[in-house]
């Protein structure tokens, strides 16, 4: 049995891992305090990273993390098998790494959908919903949110309209823990061989829902208190695979969400076409004739709360005065740190073409 089949292995990861003849393809299933767990085509292995990988890598986010496919290699049988390469991923979720200025930190990679829990008590944040689906709409996976404790929702057609309001070609589920349905609920994106990771707050219910899919009380959780905050119990982030084929990534609660990098073209796609219909193209939205932007929040038919939530990221995220072409160089010179930068990079690619 090939249990990396059971765990969404594609062609396209077969054929990279191609160029390591040497070493076998992993998938990393969970991560707690530097050492992995993961899964080959034969079973389930622990592991570390080489030191060479270690010592090469001068940025958190380019360490494995849960769902990464790896290229590892295990010839000493009751020994940890060893990580030497992170295959390219095909999605990613980072966030700004706590502690450490001008790092980003991977929670899940190789990922199709990202369920955004927001429940509907104290935890309930418009602003802090609209950080979380900039950051998952950029990670190149598709974001939906869930609504969850729905029952404790004193006016839930009304938060409803809310939320709607501001997901931006994002599915809005509402889920109570009463709920008997919810993988009928969640079965557009519960297909075999995908894989989903739940990202939000602490005390949520991200393990709770994850227990309900799997069928069983695979993870523990812990009770909202009094001050209904919650505390989660999951301290690292794990991979389980469900009765139904489906990796579900369960994520430890996160009380803030830096944003490194995000994608306010699809969660604030309002204010960006209004931005577009200025007078003029570099416009600061604060003071010049002409104004879309200005003119919304003057008729009320954009809210200032909103408004506030998009400067403030374009701020973090470093895209306060750049333009569209700007932040996406700006993505992309990220994304090609690892071979120089933008610059080498179009050098190594007219190298590539006088080769052929």
């Amino acid at each position: 049995m090939n249990y990396l089949e059971k765990y969404g292995i594609t062609d396209r990861f077969k054929n990279e891992a191609a160029a390591y003849p040497k070493l076998s393809l992993a998938r990393v299933a969970a991560q707690h305090r530097g050492l992995y767990k993961i899964v080959t085509e034969s079973g389930e292995l622990q592991a570390e990273i080489s030191g060479k990988l270690r010592f090469e890598t001068n940025e958190l986010a380019k360490f494995p993390t849960v769902g990464d496919y790896v290229m590892i290699s295990s010839e000493n049988s009751g020994s940890n098998a060893i990580i030497h390469h992170v295959l390219t991923r095909k999605s990613i979720f980072l966030r700004t790494a706590v502690g450490v200025s001008g790092q980003a930190q991977p929670v899940a990679a190789n990922i199709d959908i990202v369920f955004i829990c927001m429940s509907l008590n104290n935890n309930f944040n418009l602003s802090r919903l609209e950080r979380y689906l900039s950051v998952a709409w950029d990670s190149g996976a598709t974001p939906v949110i869930l609504l969850t404790k729905s029952d404790l929702c004193e006016d839930l057609e009304r938060v409803l309209l809310e939320v709607e309001r501001v997901s931006s070609f994002t599915e809005v589920i509402p889920l109570s823990m009463f709920d008997d349905d919810l993988v009928t609920k969640l079965s557009l994106y519960l297909k075999s061989g995908m894989t989903a990771a739940f990202i939000g707050s602490s005390g949520v219910g991200k393990s709770t829902l994850i227990n309900k899919l799997l069928g069983e009380q695979e993870l523990a959780t812990s009770e909202v208190g009094k001050g209904d905050k919650g505390r989660h119990t999951t301290t690292g982030r794990e991979m389980f695979l469900s009765p139904f084929g489906v990796v579900l990534i369960d994520t430890p609660g996160m009380r803030e969400l830096g944003a490194e990098s995000v994608d306010l073209s699809k969660s604030f796609e309002d204010i960006e076409t209004l931005a577009g219909q200025c007078k003029f193209n570099n416009c600061t939205h604060t003071n010049e004739p002409g104004c879309a932007i200005l003119q919304a929040l003057d008729d009320g038919s954009l809210d200032q709360r909103r408004f506030s939530s998009y400067l403030k990221l374009r701020i973090e995220a470093g895209y306060d005065g750049l333009s569209a072409k700007e932040i996406e160089n700006k993505k992309l010179e990220r994304m090609l740190k690892d071979v120089g930068g933008m610059k080498n990079f179009r050098k190594y690619v007219k190298e590539k073409r006088k080769q052929r």
